[in-house]
């Protein structure tokens, strides 16, 4: 760096005075342009198509599809709230705003959820696939109907529902078989509810050529392996009350995703500036960036996946014996994995509850002894019980690995040196990660998985992963008085009730060891400081940045006077 570039830097944050934001009285500014290198800067575009199924889609497609609800962002800590709306998909009851609806209600004999669509929310023009038309509430309604019949549905996902109907053009109503503790996250702000038109699927809704939505961007390009360009919508519908003004939304003119594979790469495109926002930032590179780049901003979080090997239950093999099960457990030092391996930045203890969901998660002090002890390194015990099941000299095994995940592939040779000393031996498999979440999607993975989950939210994060026949369950767990379990806590209305099942159903699971469960690492977000309204929230909404991006600005005059 230059002696003037160094000069540039220092006066820049003495104008700055730290961040400055909306709350001090600076004002918003339109234009210029935003990259970011996403949670997910590893992971290009998975699908364009609602209907795949597939938990990307959101964050994708997030600002260009909107949902009938979203995060409520005035809630934000960054605005004096209690949120700092980071958990990949959990909303609490009173951070959830309408957004293509306005209010809902509850009605009864038929029970039903009676919805009014905003009105003045419009499609804009796509050449050769529409024209600009408002959104009404066949909109919706074909939206659900296409997810609900699409072979790719996951299993038992809207069974109930009844019937979505609509009853005039700005109304649309769910008719509900019983009540259902998800139904605003199933079909309102969760991973598979973004509403699309007929046009849309006409076209072809998995070409990113055709999509189209009512969000504040539009797709203007998609590289694959490279990038995904979105720029402003002008018939955008929502704005923003800052201070005592309201501004049309969105402020920045064009919104570039990257996909960088090498986690060099993406670190030093953080600190030249290239990358305006970078969301996802092991441990390891902190220290150097907050030198080298001092001027950057932070937040640290704790991981909202959890990390674990998965040891399949559902194909002939040692897995099937819980005492192999508990083994493994015991002779990984997960201990030393937080110590060591993450130098202190991680938890021992946050899955598959996590620490955030209040009232659901119990820590560790509080769970059984049989549920303490396997985080505990005995390597003595885990010989025996590999004895007693009939392995006395261990055994061999393939596990598969994202290569996209540079944490895992640093962690899993040390998993497997722990293993090793007990006899059990792992091949590993790196694998690309669309043919690694193939195998599993497609029940071909190996009796070994080495893998992190989405939390998602207290209720699905049980769900998905434990329930017979799940997408999810790479273990290929199946438990018919676990799945009856499952059932009652969505029928039932009252959260503590639920609260309390979950406990159980989560300690219960733990206890039976379908996974060697691992430490849950912290992770950091940085930008630079002329990416103003923003104080590292990800997600409002399923996986969903589109809400939180739309109401970022840049300071082009600070961003130049820092020389960028």
């Amino acid at each position: 760096m230059t002696k003037l570039k160094g000069a540039l830097l220092a006066s820049a944050l003495i104008l700055m005075g730290g961040s400055v934001s909306a709350e001090n009285g600076v004002k918003p500014q339109y234009g210029g342009s935003l990259e970011i290198g996403t949670v997910y800067v590893t992971i290009s575009a998975l699908s364009w198509d609602p209907a795949d199924f597939n938990w990307k889609l959101n964050h994708d497609t997030g600002l260009f599809y909107e949902q009938l609800f979203a995060g409520d962002l005035s809630k934000s800590k960054k605005a004096g709230g209690p949120y700092n709306f980071i958990p990949d998909a959990w909303l609490a009851t009173d951070a959830i705003r309408g957004e293509l609806v306005e209010k809902w209600e509850w009605k009864q004999d038929p029970l039903r959820v009676e919805m009014k669509v905003r009105k003045g929310v419009m499609f804009p023009e796509k050449p050769g696939v529409m024209k600009k038309r408002e959104l009404t509430a066949e909109d919706i309604v074909f939206t659900y109907n296409r997810l609900n019949t699409s072979p790719k549905k996951l299993l038992a996902y809207f069974d109930h529902v009844d019937r979505v109907e609509a009853a005039d053009s700005h109304t649309v109503v769910f008719y509900m078989k019983h009540y259902f503790a998800e139904w605003d996250y199933r079909f309102g702000w969760g991973y598979y509810s973004a509403i699309h038109p007929k046009e849309v699927a006409d076209a072809g809704a998995n070409n990113w050529k055709n999509v189209n939505g009512t969000g504040p961007y539009t797709l203007g390009e998609f590289i694959s392996g490279n990038s995904n360009v979105y720029v402003k919508n002008p018939d955008y519908w929502d704005k923003e009350k800052i201070g005592n003004e309201e501004y049309k939304l969105p402020f920045v003119d064009k919104i570039t995703y990257r996909t960088i594979k090498d986690e060099a790469t993406f670190i030093t495109a953080l600190r030249t500036g290239k990358l305006d926002m970078l969301e996802a930032i092991r441990w390891q590179n902190v220290d150097s960036l907050k030198k080298s780049a001092p001027q950057l901003q932070w937040n640290r979080w704790l991981n909202q996946s959890g990390t674990f090997m998965a040891m399949r239950i559902d194909v002939d093999g040692p897995f099937k014996d819980i005492r192999v099960r508990r083994a493994l457990n015991y002779a990984v030092n997960k201990d030393e994995i937080v110590k060591a391996y993450y130098n202190g930045n991680a938890e021992l203890f946050s899955y598959p509850q996590h620490p955030d969901y209040v009232g659901y998660f119990e820590p560790l002090d509080k769970q059984p002894a049989s549920v303490q002890e396997l985080f505990k390194y005995d390597p003595a015990k885990a010989k025996k019980l590999l004895a007693e099941a009939g392995f006395p000299k261990g055994f061999t095994t393939k596990v598969q690995v994202c290569s996209c995940n540079p944490d895992h592939m640093d962690l899993l040779p040390l998993v497997a040196g722990y293993l090793e000393q007990v006899g059990v031996k792992l091949e590993i498999v790196p694998l690309e990660y669309g043919a690694f979440l193939s195998a599993m999607t497609s029940r071909t993975h190996t009796a070994a998985y080495f893998m992190n989950n989405g939390h998602t939210n207290p209720t699905t994060t049980i769900r998905k992963s434990f329930v017979t026949g799940q997408q999810w369950n790479p273990s290929g767990w199946s438990d018919p008085e676990y799945d009856k379990k499952m059932d009652v806590v969505y029928r039932e209305p009252d959260e503590a009730k639920r609260q309390a099942m979950l406990r159980e159903m989560t300690t219960e699971i733990l206890d039976k060891a379908p996974y060697i469960w691992l430490p849950t690492p912290y992770v950091y977000s940085a930008w630079w400081p002329w990416v103003k309204n923003y104080q590292g929230e990800l997600r409002a909404g399923a996986v969903r940045p589109g809400p939180i991006y739309a109401r970022i600005w840049v300071d082009q005059e600070l961003k130049k006077k820092m020389g960028y």
